[in-house]
């Protein structure tokens, strides 16, 4: 496995575990698939301190997202993580917790530090968390019923969504993703 990958799985294992003890203070919102729709511009800062603009800081190539709004969602998130790393799959990586709850704002502090704990520090760059009133767009655009399952979001060079899933991982899947990077 290359060094990236076990960078990038060392990292996730820990990341969403904090992010989804609070989900449970938001609002359930119906799932859907934004495929063809732009992604909303939102700001959330990644746990190595440095500010980001999505879609607007991915603009220029494709870009994958990994978001969970549960910690249960973790589990999902490293098979894909995996999977797309076996596929070869070589497209920017972030994951995204997504805490819409108005509670997660005063806690950010709190769980970005909880997550620094479990992941190695070269890999904060890759997680980007957004909380409170960021996160809400995020969840509204997706929906986070089911969310014990990732929303696995494929960006188009200008940020539109170009491959959506949110039922869980699937090797299938990872394959269509990767024929669809190539």
């Amino acid at each position: 496995m290359p060094n990236n990958a076990k960078l990038i799985v060392r990292r996730l294992s820990g990341a969403v575990a904090l992010l989804l003890w609070l989900s449970a203070c938001s609002t359930t919102l119906p799932n859907q698939d934004p495929t063809g729709e732009i992604f909303p511009a939102v700001s959330g800062e990644t746990l190595a301190g440095e500010p980001v603009a999505l879609p607007d800081d991915l603009k220029g190539d494709f870009a994958i997202l990994l978001i969970g709004y549960k910690q249960d969602a973790q589990f999902d998130i490293d098979r894909w993580i995996l999977g797309l790393l076996q596929a070869e799959v070589t497209t920017r990586l972030l994951e995204v917790p997504t805490i819409p709850g108005a509670v997660a704002s005063v806690a950010s502090e709190f769980i970005d530090n909880g997550m620094r704990s479990g992941i190695p520090q070269e890999d904060w760059r890759l997680v980007v968390t957004l909380y409170g009133g960021a996160a809400k767009p995020v969840a509204r655009f997706t929906g986070n019923q089911n969310g014990n399952n990732a929303r696995v979001v494929v960006l188009d060079p200008d940020g539109r969504v170009a491959w959506f899933s949110d039922n869980g991982y699937s090797a299938s899947k990872v394959l269509q993703v990767a024929g669809l990077l190539k």
